[in-house]
C-alpha cells in the first residue's frame, strides 16, 4: 500500500505503548497511579455547562461562520486587551478547534518546503510533527536545565538561517513549566524583528503561573514585534475545557485571513455549542482559574518536595503549567526504560522525556489529587531505594 510522504514521515507517539499498557493493567484490576495527564482534573464550571445546554435548547446547533462567531471573537479581543495588553479587532481573530488546531493552521499558512521553524527543546510533542506536516523542517535549539529551561538568545542567533520562517515559544512551557521573563522576551523580540521572522506564541497555560510571577505576551512589547506575532490561546486549560475543543489565534490581518480560508476548507467552524460555552467562560467565569491555580501550586510544592527525596533524581521547580520534569540521568536508564520500569514495578505511569526532546527526563503531571501524588511518589521512592540498596550491596 502506497502512502503519502507526509504520512510516512510522521513519528508514532512515544506515549502510545505506555498508555495502552496502563489501560490493559487497569482492566486487569491493577491500581496504576497516572502522572501523564495533560489536562486539569477539575470539572468544567457549572455556568459554562449550562450555557452549552441552553445553546442546544435554543437550537444553536447549525453551521456558524467558519472562523467563529462574532460575539466570541469580540470576547477574545476583550480578553487579549484585559489580560495581555494586546489590541486586536475581531477580523484579526480566528476561533479554532482547540489551540492545537490554531497552531497547525498557522504553520500550514506560513511555511513552504525547505523553510525552517525554530523550536526550543524540551518542546511540546506536537510542534515538530506539525512543522513537518507543513513541509518545513524543525530546527531544535536546546535550553539548559541550569537556566531553568529559558531560551538562550545566543543559541537562537546561531540557529537562524536564511531559511528560518518562524520561532515557536511556549510560556509557560509544556513540559518544563518554564516561564520566560520580560527581559528575555525583549531579547527574543529584537532578534525576530531584526531578521523579519514570525513568532508563534503558544500561551495556553498563561493563567497557571506561580511564585508571584506574571505572564507577558511577546506581542505586547511593541508594534514591531506585534506585526510578526501570532498569539495562540484557548479555554482548555484556564477553564478545564479540554474536551470542548475551542482555541483561538490573533495576529496580522493578512495571515489571519489565510488561516480563516484554510479552516473553511478543512474543519469549517468549531462546534457551535462549544463556542457558546467558550463565550460564557470568557465573559462570566472570573474566579475559577485562580482557585485552580492555588490548588495546583500546593500540589506542585508537594510533588517537588517528594521528587527531590528520590535517590539519583533531581528536579527544577516549574514556574508555570502543571508538570514537573525530573532529571533521571543518574539512574542509568533512558527515559523510555525508566518509564517502563516505573509502570511495570511500581505501577506508576509517566511520560518519557524523549517525547519532548530530552532522554534525561520524565514528565510527571500534578493535575491529579494530592493523594495520588503522595502515593505515586512513595511507590517510586520505594522502588529506587530498593534498587540503590541492591546496587550498594552487590
Amino acid at each position: 500500500m502506497k502512502l503519502s510522504g507526509r504520512a510516512l514521515q510522521l513519528k508514532p507517539s512515544v506515549t502510545l505503548a505506555i498508555t495502552q499498557k496502563v489501560k490493559e493493567m487497569r482492566e486487569r484490576g491493577i491500581d496504576v497511579i497516572g502522572f501523564g495527564a495533560g489536562e486539569p482534573d477539575f470539572d468544567t464550571p457549572l455556568n459554562i455547562k449550562k450555557s452549552a445546554i441552553k445553546a442546544i435548547e435554543d437550537g444553536f446547533t447549525k453551521y456558524t461562520a467558519s472562523s467563529g462567531i462574532e460575539k466570541l471573537k469580540e470576547a477574545v479581543c476583550e480578553k487579549f486587551k484585559k489580560d495581555n495588553s494586546l489590541s486586536y479587532k475581531p477580523e484579526e481573530v480566528v476561533i479554532s478547534c482547540g489551540a492545537k488546531h490554531a497552531l497547525y493552521n498557522i504553520l500550514q499558512v506560513l511555511c513552504d518546503k525547505n523553510d525552517e521553524v525554530i523550536i526550543f527543546s524540551p518542546y511540546w510533542v506536537s510542534y515538530t510533527e506539525m512543522v513537518r506536516l507543513s513541509s518545513a523542517e524543525p530546527r531544535i535549539v536546546e535550553t539548559a536545565e541550569a537556566d531553568s529551561f529559558i531560551p538562550d538568545t545566543e543559541k537562537l542567533k546561531k540557529a537562524i538561517t536564511k531559511r528560518t520562517r518562524a520561532i515557536i515559544i511556549n510560556s509557560p512551557s509544556n513540559p518544563t513549566g518554564a516561564v520566560i521573563d520580560t527581559a528575555r522576551l525583549e531579547e527574543l523580540a529584537r532578534i525576530a524583528v531584526s531578521k523579519n521572522i514570525f513568532v508563534i506564541s503558544d500561551e495556553i497555560y498563561e493563567m497557571l503561573i506561580y511564585d508571584g510571577l506574571l505572564h507577558r505576551s511577546i506581542g505586547s512589547l511593541n508594534d514591531d514585534i506585534k506585526k510578526l506575532t501570532l498569539t495562540v490561546n484557548g479555554v482548555s486549560k484556564t477553564y478545564s475545557m479540554t474536551g470542548w475543543r475551542i482555541g483561538f489565534v490573533a495576529g496580522p490581518l493578512e495571515v489571519i485571513k489565510k488561516i480563516g480560508a484554510l479552516q473553511s476548507h478543512s474543519t469549517s467552524n468549531p462546534t457551535s455549542i462549544s463556542q457558546m460555552a467558550a463565550l460564557e467562560a470568557l465573559k462570566n467565569t472570573n474566579e475559577f482559574a485562580e482557585q485552580m491555580r492555588k490548588e495546583f501550586a500546593l500540589r506542585r510544592n508537594r510533588m517537588i518536595e517528594l521528587i527531590n527525596r528520590l535517590p539519583r533524581v533531581s528536579c527544577t521547580v516549574p514556574k508555570g503549567a502543571f508538570y514537573t520534569f525530573p532529571n533521571i540521568s543518574k539512574t542509568g536508564y533512558d527515559s523510555v526504560r525508566f518509564a517502563e520500569k516505573l509502570l511495570d514495578e511500581a505501577h506508576v505511569a509517566c511520560v518519557p522525556g524523549i517525547a519532548f526532546g530530552s532522554d534525561a527526563h520524565i514528565r510527571l503531571s500534578f493535575a491529579t489529587s494530592m493523594r495520588n501524588i503522595e502515593t505515586g511518589l512513595e511507590r517510586i521512592y520505594n522502588l529506587l531505594r530498593k534498587e540503590k540498596n541492591e546496587t550498594d550491596n552487590s
